[in-house]
């Protein structure tokens, strides 16, 4: 080649290789994507999207019969696999993390974020029992009914590991901290990163928090435990915003846990590691999270809470309280 081709040519290599490196890493800013890593997508059709049957849909509701599978041993909470009619396999969570969890994978998926496709049933009768189960077994009544459960369901794809808040491929991005201001607007204190998973869907590789049961309570691990998680008056006490500076926002969750877990100083020690999870949240990242969560109705928002089984005065409580936290960011 012509020397002088070759200086005509070069810059416009350089230039071209350039537009579309910067085009893709502006793709990668607005979409939450790395490498072909997902944190965040777009919600576009946030003031539409259905908050009662949540991310999976009317279409994707459990369908009855239920068969036993087996026990999973994971967490503190009662869990067991059941398959479905269709044959889909769902996890059942009993206890006080099934209410608030439905409630709180919607409104996570409202803002654009990945999620398992959770639902909520009063009553489910499942077959096939062994002959006793590790935990829970009093709270399966005869002929194998279980009451107030949750149903999980969890993505098309290879779960691949945990990922970490600090030092993860997402850490210090706008949608980290969109998922930090969301956090602490659900009083989600269980931030540990074994409640998170990454999933391989296709050659994508999708984030996402994936126990959302300890919210809608306290903004802290408290005693009893029946205030932490789900509880209308800790929620309605708690405190959303801790400290305003000029550039950063402190949230109150998750806060350090209440004296009596003192007893453990290990696990207490970590739960204080947690507080810094909801401190130094840049404001404008924080409102850029109110703004995306201020196109959601005060109906879309009492959706989530009927799915989630409440009475229809802690419906209108919670989905208010909900709304008021959103409006706080929007003032930020």
């Amino acid at each position: 080649m012509h020397p002088n081709v070759m200086k005509c040519t070069l810059p416009l290599v350089l230039f071209t290789a350039t537009t579309i490196f910067a085009a893709d890493y502006a793709k990668q800013v607005t979409t939450g994507t790395r490498g072909g890593a997902s944190l965040w997508s777009e919600p576009a059709d946030i003031a539409s999207r259905d908050l009662f049957y949540g991310a999976g849909g009317a279409a994707h509701q459990p369908r009855a019969p239920y068969k036993f599978v087996k026990e999973d041993l994971d967490g503190t909470n009662p869990k067991f696999v059941v398959r479905d009619a269709n044959g889909v396999k769902w996890k059942v969570k009993l206890g006080l993390e099934s209410q608030p969890e439905t409630v709180a994978s919607r409104i996570v998926w409202a803002a654009g974020y990945h999620v398992t496709e959770d639902y909520y049933l009063e009553e489910m009768t499942v077959a096939g029992w062994p002959a006793k189960v590790h935990r829970g077994q009093k709270l399966i009544d005869p002929g194998g009914v279980l009451h107030e459960v949750r149903l999980k369901r969890a993505p098309q794809g290879e779960k691949l590991a945990t990922w970490r808040w600090r030092d993860g491929d997402f850490t210090g991005t706008r949608e980290w901290n969109g998922l930090r201001t969301l956090m602490a607007l659900l009083n989600n204190w269980d931030l540990k990163d074994d409640n998170n998973a990454i999933y391989r869907i296709g050659i994508k590789r999708i984030y996402m928090v994936s126990d959302l049961g300890a919210t809608f309570g306290s903004s802290s691990r408290t005693w009893p435990r029946d205030k932490a998680k789900g509880n209308l008056e800790s929620y309605t006490q708690s405190r959303f915003v801790h400290k305003i500076d000029d550039d950063t926002v402190d949230f109150q969750a998750p806060a350090r846990p209440t004296w009596i877990y003192m007893v453990n100083p290990k696990e207490y020690i970590n739960r204080i590691r947690l507080e810094s999870l909801g401190k130094d949240v840049p404001r404008d990242d924080a409102r850029w999270m109110g703004e995306w969560l201020g196109k959601l109705s005060l109906a879309q928002v009492k959706d989530a809470f009927r799915a989630g089984g409440y009475s229809p005065e802690e419906v209108d409580a919670f989905a208010r309280l909900v709304m008021d936290r959103i409006a706080v960011l929007n003032d930020l």
